[in-house]
């Protein structure tokens, strides 16, 4: 999800990216070294896993009554704290 979010190239995320000192390229770069390159692998989709239905949750209760949007998804994401995404963040932000 953290990848798919930031090929959205949305400006709120870019901004926050821009306030941490970390570029989406440095987050690519440290999501390839968690998860490996994915040779052999075909991903037709995002796996709705526990984590992801959380993050979900999260952002509709952020955006209320409006379509959630890319920087919901981000927010929640970083507000979640524990994943995978975090520590790439973290990571990438060093």
């Amino acid at each position: 999800m953290l990848f798919a979010l930031l090929e959205e190239h949305d400006p709120r995320i870019e901004a926050d990216l821009r306030a941490l000192s970390v570029s989406a390229s440095d987050i690519h770069a440290e999501l390839k070294r968690a998860l490996g390159t994915g040779d052999g692998r075909t991903w037709e989709g995002i796996l709705v896993t526990p984590r992801v239905r959380k993050i979900v949750a999260l952002a509709e209760a952020s955006a209320g009554e409006r379509d959630v949007e890319p920087s919901d998804l981000w927010t929640a994401i970083r507000s979640e704290g524990s994943s995978m995404a975090v520590e790439v963040l973290r990571r990438a932000s060093r």
